[in-house]
């Protein structure tokens, strides 16, 4: 990342507590140069409160104090000490009630679309057990006759990228032992 995660009120931050020109103002914080005058004028950013880039750590102390002895350098962002990582779900994830009845439509739509992933894996990305996920497949679910195949993503049930993830492992998967995918279930139509 080379820019600041909050461009103007950094640079609304820049401009009232430090010396630098509205150059390197606009240059930090990829902005336009007439932009960061509007900032100083009151013109644009009006309201917005002033974020600290060197408590926010994307700024280091030195490099503010070096950039406004000299007017032609150019800041630099500080190297972060942790880059930022989504955090991994591990354990069952939960479905609010809300959306429960949605999941055996989920199922469905997966394991027409996508017959090479294993049931695992849509237990996984569906937070449900493979016996639902068989009872859909065999049209033993107790609901089999109102299932309607709708994406799980549409659906809030996955992320899209979890399901990218999971279809790219099951195809590796796949292609690694030569197995065939499964046949698909044939459900009627969304009306």
């Amino acid at each position: 990342m080379d820019k600041p995660l909050m461009p103007k009120a950094t640079a609304v931050w820049l401009v009232e507590n430090t010396a630098l020109t509205f150059d390197q103002i606009a240059d930090y914080c990829g902005l336009h140069p007439l932009e960061v005058k509007g900032i100083a004028d009151g013109e644009v950013a009006a309201g917005i409160r002033g974020l600290d880039p060197v408590a926010a750590g994307e700024l280091e102390r030195s490099e503010l104090e070096r950039c406004q002895r000299d007017s032609k350098a150019r800041l630099k962002m500080a190297k972060r000490a942790v880059d930022i990582v989504p955090v991994k779900r591990k354990g069952p994830r939960y479905t609010p009630l809300s959306k429960r009845q949605d999941r055996p439509d989920a199922i469905a739509w997966l394991l027409r679309n996508h017959p090479e992933l294993t049931d695992a894996l849509i237990c996984k990305l569906l937070g449900t057990t493979k016996t639902t996920v068989a009872a859909v497949r065999d049209r033993t679910h107790w609901k089999s006759s109102e299932i309607r195949p709708r994406d799980p993503v549409l659906l809030g049930l996955c992320g899209q990228v979890d399901l990218d993830e999971a279809i790219a492992k099951a195809q590796a998967d796949a292609a690694k032992h030569g197995v065939a995918p499964q046949p698909h279930v044939e459900y009627p139509m969304d009306s």
